[in-house]
């Protein structure tokens, strides 16, 4: 009998010693040092993380306890557990007499709700022999999450493939070459060098003449064949293109061509002792290849013009040449060009309508003039029917793509059709995908999965398109991916992509703001400053250079830049009084705003 009261004695004095310990444990804890990292928490990406330093004083872990710190972050009535730091007695063998310090990153995903909310803070004494435990008061330790990452503006690369209808002039080139007798100008009308003789050409001159088509230069290249002194030549080469031009000017003064004539630029290229021709003509000649050979060495050495036709003379072929070659180098080359007829853009503009309407059938109208039809109107409305229009008469991967450019503009209105359109758009691109891999569709593609908030889908479409493209889509593809950066949280790439983007409002907010991200105030400040005060971002800018006044410790850049934000859009004046980037500027904000 006398042994079980000992026994339990002895436990309820273990028990007296161990609450004790535990309550002492609890009392030291009102000198535990915690120290959060950022204070206030901050977003980046999709995640708020944070670093916990936690320095407990000595004597606070006896042997055998574990002392545990529980954080949580409460919001309403709700509360998410973060995450703990444990304090085992064993892993602290100088405890009695040092600080014991650790340090532990944690993060919570985010979303809007955690805003306003806390981050809680509890200690927690505990014995593993018999499970009792003792906790100390909650404690706040820091308040609310910095969002201003969130500020981040989609940047969207919507664009149309090219309609691959030439809206510009085009010139059309009609080529007749008439031939001379050796040595003379005249324009012999039964010489047929070629096979049709110069009779039959100004007769189909005469006849292109009088059909009056629009012409902008007429271009003569008089030539002449090697024989012959420079004087000689010069001369026939000079001659035998004026023959042309006079003949020309004839008929166009037949056909009344009366102010129109003005209109047109003869050029004359009286072409001296060259062997240019010479050569073509050689290599296209029956003559032997040895033969060929001995005639080039001779026009490729060195010596005079004269000297080397001279010196031709003594090859064997030289008679087949001088009967097969140089007859054809006796010309006066003439090239006309001339205006391509076209549709007006108000007539294919009118019949694209017709085709919408079902008026007449999409036969009127190239494929590729109905689609630079869907350029002649800023209305999408329009826009969407013709493109309709165009994926049936063809289907072009062109015309899908197009289409789902039309919706996804529709979409970036925000109206009430905006996730249709959006659908409506990726159908479009998957067909188009199907009928040819372009540049084009994986940027509309990423486009429309940014409007989803589909970001690392969109990215992805992103990166694709931008390995590829060129030019101002390049510049927007880059501003879109380094808005992504942006919300991934990766300030850096996001600064490096945004430096290869455009020059647009966005693009310049978004670098201003990866900057500021990115703590680089004066490049911040740079670019923020660019916004022109028209622009919809005007206030926004404003608003965020006073947020990088607040972070470089710029009192009077706060005030100066919220007056001028508030100014613009007074909405901005809530969020002022409730941004924690401001928490330690209370009065100068309620100056600026008041």
């Amino acid at each position: 009998m006398k042994n079980l009261n000992l026994i339990a004695a002895t436990i309820i004095a273990a028990s007296l010693f161990s609450g004790c310990a535990l309550k002492k444990m609890v009392k030291l804890a009102e000198k535990q040092d915690l120290e959060v990292s950022p204070d206030p928490l901050e977003l980046h990406g999709n995640q708020v993380a944070f670093d916990i330093s936690a320095v407990l004083p000595p004597k606070i872990l006896p042997t055998g306890k574990v002392y545990t710190l529980n954080t949580t972050y409460q919001y309403g009535d709700k509360e998410i557990e973060v995450g703990s730091i444990e304090f085992n007695a064993e892993d602290y063998p100088q405890s009695s007499s040092t600080a014991s310090r650790v340090n532990r990153t944690f993060s919570m995903p985010y979303n809007a709700s955690l805003n306003p909310g806390s981050l809680v803070i509890q200690g927690e004494a505990k014995n593993p022999k018999n499970g009792k435990v003792l906790t100390t008061d909650k404690m706040e330790i820091a308040v609310g999450i910095i969002t201003t990452s969130r500020a981040v503006q989609n940047a969207y690369a919507t664009n149309y493939a090219d309609h691959g209808y030439n809206d510009q002039e085009e010139l059309i080139p009609t080529n007749i070459n008439f031939y001379f007798p050796q040595g003379s100008a005249y324009l012999s009308q039964s010489l047929a060098t070629d096979g049709e003789s110069n009779k039959a050409k100004k007769s189909n001159l005469s006849a292109f003449i009088a059909d009056k088509n629009v012409t902008r230069t007429v271009t003569i290249t008089g030539t002449h064949s090697p024989e012959g002194s420079e004087t000689i030549n010069g001369d026939l080469s000079k001659n035998r293109a004026e023959v042309i031009e006079k003949y020309y000017r004839s008929q166009m003064s037949k056909y009344d061509y009366t102010g129109t004539a003005a209109e047109i630029k003869f050029i004359l290229k009286p072409v001296v002792q060259d062997w240019s021709a010479f050569k073509v003509a050689l290599r296209a000649s029956g003559i032997s290849e040895d033969s060929k050979k001995s005639f080039l060495n001779i026009v490729n050495g060195s010596g005079s013009f004269e000297d080397k036709e001279k010196a031709m003379r003594k090859i064997p072929a030289y008679k087949s040449v001088f009967d097969k070659v140089y007859p054809s180098l006796r010309t006066a080359q003439t090239e006309i060009l001339t205006v391509k007829e076209k549709k007006s853009p108000a007539e294919i503009s009118l019949l694209a309508k017709h085709i919408v309407n079902g008026d007449t059938t999409s036969e009127v109208l190239s494929n590729e003039e109905l689609l630079y039809a869907a350029t002649l109107t800023p209305s999408l409305k329009e826009k969407e029917g013709i493109y309709i229009a165009a994926s049936k008469k063809e289907g072009s991967w062109v015309a899908h793509n197009n289409l789902a450019t039309v919706y996804l503009q529709m979409a970036a209105q925000n109206g009430d059709d905006m996730a249709k359109n959006i659908q409506d758009a990726l159908t479009q691109l998957d067909i188009a995908s199907n009928k040819a891999d372009h540049v084009e569709v994986h940027a509309n593609r990423g486009t429309a999965l940014m409007m989803q908030a589909s970001y690392q889908e969109s990215f992805e479409a992103l990166s694709t398109a931008v390995s590829g493209a060129t030019g101002d889509l390049k510049e927007a593809l880059n501003a879109s991916i380094g808005s992504i950066h942006i919300r991934m949280g990766d300030y850096e790439k996001a600064s490096a992509a945004l430096a290869a983007a455009d020059d647009s409002e966005v693009a310049n907010f978004n670098r201003g703001l990866a900057h500021l991200l990115g703590d680089n105030f004066d490049g911040a400040n740079r670019e923020f400053n660019k916004i022109n005060n028209s622009s919809s971002l005007s206030a926004h800018a404003a608003y965020y250079l006073a947020v990088t006044a607040a972070r470089s410790n710029n009192e009077s850049g706060i005030m100066s830049n919220l007056k001028a934000a508030v100014s613009i859009d007074v909405a901005l004046k809530e969020k002022a009084l409730n941004d924690l980037e401001f928490s330690n500027y209370a009065d100068a904000v309620a100056e600026a705003i008041r």
